[in-house]
């Protein structure tokens, strides 16, 4: 008999945990494993500030899926299309290569993109925080521009380069402005011959509060630590356009910089729109067993899908959070055991665990399981439960070494060289690189080879 085919798109929290359970659960000649991923690590995203930073390095928040997983065969390149009727998927190999995989069963992760609202100038001029590659980009065009400060006479121009506006009062938008924030106010004892005032950091967000996930309380707390400390942040407002060295507001203020980091929310994987499925807001609808309707051995789960979250009532559905992913994992490796065992699969249902958010230095805000903390406590909570949900014990022993450092020695101004060019949203995240349905059923006719 031929060995069922189960075939996972993406290497993210979602995807790589369901290859992990699934290794755990099936045996060897049970099913055969395969993972589509244009990288060859899990990320983990909860960190990326702190890389950006130069807090922790690039190898302590990506580890190696080789290393994770011991059956699965790792397929390095992008999903760019999906063929339910044909049950094949088009793979875009890291070498340029386009290929087609065949699956009895499918699981669909492929995570999301930043989302860009089509404001003007945006794709051009602003860079993100979803990958490795951003991080470091970020860290290393931030210190090139305290050099380039340093190296001007001209007020103005110091100004300029000493301006930083991160969009997206979300975690990601105000982890990153706090950490970044705390790396360039520790600058000032390296560059004397910067003027401390000129450095300003603006965190905007069209919401009316700040990381409202919090609550009231908590969010309000956050709020007034960033400001006391120096951080200007504008709520109600938004990009209205964005140029190589200015960024206006919707409020109409014009600030000039050469610095936009965006982190306004996530948009589904453009994969999910060359399949004929049903979708809510971008986001592949499916059953609480994970399933996808109408769509026979198909699964989705991750930020790409709208999986109903049972823990908050009807119509409620799981918001892209790693936690979720981490979980829903679990639940679709069982589910898919299950089905290849002709056994009943479970509804997945989680309660939030809570919130941390770490505001750099000893400062942070916390809900653990519903208690709300701040400062040192908090700060304490947030790390323990950053290394609990890191893999592999290597990923935590670099982890704590690295916090330990920049405690012990502080901050290094290092430029690597990264930023020889501009950056942009699309040389990251390549969001073009995904085909229509049409082209997507072209590769995978009868007689087209794989």
């Amino acid at each position: 008999m031929t060995v069922p085919r189960i075939l996972i798109v993406g290497g993210g929290f979602a995807g790589m945990e369901t290859a992990r359970r699934l290794e755990r659960i099936l045996k060897p000649a049970e099913a055969a494993l395969r993972l589509v991923t244009p990288y060859d690590h899990q990320l983990y995203l909860p960190l990326l500030p702190q890389v950006a930073a130069g807090i922790l390095t690039p190898q302590s928040v990506a580890v190696s899926l080789r290393r994770l997983l011991r059956r699965t065969v790792v397929v390095p390149g992008g999903a760019v299309g999906v063929d339910p009727c044909a049950k094949a998927v088009v793979v875009r190999k890291i070498n340029g290569e386009t290929t087609v995989e065949h699956y009895d069963y499918l699981v669909l992760a492929p995570g999301s993109v930043t989302r860009q609202f089509d404001i003007p100038g945006v794709d051009r001029h602003a860079v993100g925080m979803k990958t490795l590659a951003e991080a470091a980009w970020i860290r290393d065009h931030v210190i090139s521009q305290l050099d380039l400060a340093a190296a001007s006479s001209d007020r103005a121009e110091r100004e300029t380069r000493l301006r930083f506006v991160v969009v997206g009062g979300g975690y990601a938008g105000t982890e990153t402005a706090a950490c970044l924030h705390h790396l360039t106010t520790a600058a000032v004892r390296r560059y004397p011959g910067l003027d401390p005032s000129l450095i300003k950091w603006h965190l905007i967000d069209i919401a009316p509060t700040l990381m409202p996930e919090l609550g009231e309380r908590l969010g309000a707390r956050a709020l007034a630590i960033l400001r006391r400390r120096g951080l200007d942040i504008s709520l109600g407002v938004s990009v209205a356009e964005a140029r190589r060295d200015t960024v206006t507001f919707t409020d109409g203020r014009t600030l000039p910089c050469h610095t936009l980091i965006w982190t306004a929310g996530v948009a589904p994987s453009p994969l999910i729109a060359t399949l004929d499925a049903e979708t809510d807001r971008g986001r592949l609808v499916v059953r609480p067993d994970l399933t996808v309707p109408g769509l026979d051995g198909v699964f989705g789960l991750g930020d790409a899908a709208a999986v109903p979250d049972l823990a908050k009532g009807a119509d409620a559905v799981c918001p892209p959070t790693a936690q979720h992913a981490v979980r829903q994992g679990w639940a679709a490796a069982k589910n898919v055991a299950a089905t290849l065992h002709g056994t009943p699969r479970s509804a997945y249902r989680h309660r939030d665990l809570g919130l941390v958010v770490d505001l750099g230095g000893l400062q942070a805000v916390s809900k653990p399981v519903g208690v709300q903390l701040t400062g040192p406590p908090a700060q304490f909570v947030a790390r323990g439960y950053h290394l609990g949900a890191l893999r592999t014990v290597p990923a935590r022993m670099r982890t704590m070494t690295n916090w330990a450092l920049n405690v012990l020695t502080g901050y290094d101004f290092v430029r690597t060289g990264l930023t020889g060019r501009p950056a942009t949203l699309k040389d990251f995240e390549r969001p073009d690189a995904y085909l229509t349905p049409d082209l997507v059923t072209s590769h995978t006719a009868p007689g087209t080879t794989d």
